[in-house]
């Protein structure tokens, strides 16, 4: 991995360089699922937090659950979440959006003042398509698209999945592992806008291989 690839993990569409990760502990609430997949997401969750070490919560002082993830099977049911207008602004015209780009997931951040996450709203429509990836890699995957904020292209060519040959179990790739595990080092910023933070996570990569 290069310098040019971490920045490239955190550039936006319109080129500029963004970064946040969570400043509070994380306190998840899951919303449509069964007990037993309730229970592998708030895993994943936890275990991404702890491979950078970065704490749970049961709640959020001040919001409850700082972190809400919703399956569901069309996106017209978002409409019907008591209070989640309040949460997401303009949310009959994002769920209109998405609709018409058939998509299956998408992510929302709120942030405090110094830029760190504040929380994040997870939003997987499940498809036949969503319905058959495995509960596991559904949820470690979510668990790292949220731990920090990516840029638009990071993961839409290779997935910051891998599956283990021996075993058939799915893994965080060791690279973008790393890169997290990086970016919640005590010496660097909850959140940057300048690529010279890219510079400081490799360095942290290199220190660390």
């Amino acid at each position: 991995m290069t310098p040019e690839d971490v920045e490239r993990l955190f550039t936006r569409e319109d080129g500029s360089y963004g970064f946040a990760r969570w400043g509070r502990p994380i306190a998840p609430v899951v919303f449509g699922v069964q007990d037993e997949t309730l229970a592998t997401v708030k895993g994943a969750i936890e275990a991404v937090a702890t491979l950078v070490g970065h704490q749970m919560a049961e709640t959020d002082p001040e919001l409850g659950s700082n972190l809400m993830v919703f399956f569901f099977r069309e996106w017209a049911e978002l409409l019907d979440v008591p209070d989640l207008g309040r949460m997401i602004p303009g949310l009959e015209s994002l769920v209109a959006k998405l609709q018409a780009a058939d998509a299956t997931q998408y992510r929302a951040f709120r942030f405090d003042n110094d830029g760190a996450i504040q929380a994040a709203f997870v939003f997987l429509r499940m498809n036949d398509a969503m319905m058959d990836i495995p509960a596991e890699a559904l949820a470690l995957g979510e668990a790292v698209q949220v731990i920090v904020t990516w840029g638009s292209e990071a993961f839409r060519e290779t997935s910051p999945l891998a599956v283990v040959p021996d075993s058939g179990a799915t893994v965080l790739r060791p690279e973008i592992a790393a890169v997290i595990a990086a970016a919640y080092d005590r010496m660097m910023p909850s959140a940057a806008a300048d690529a010279s933070h890219a510079l400081r996570l490799f360095a942290r990569l290199r220190l660390e291989s």
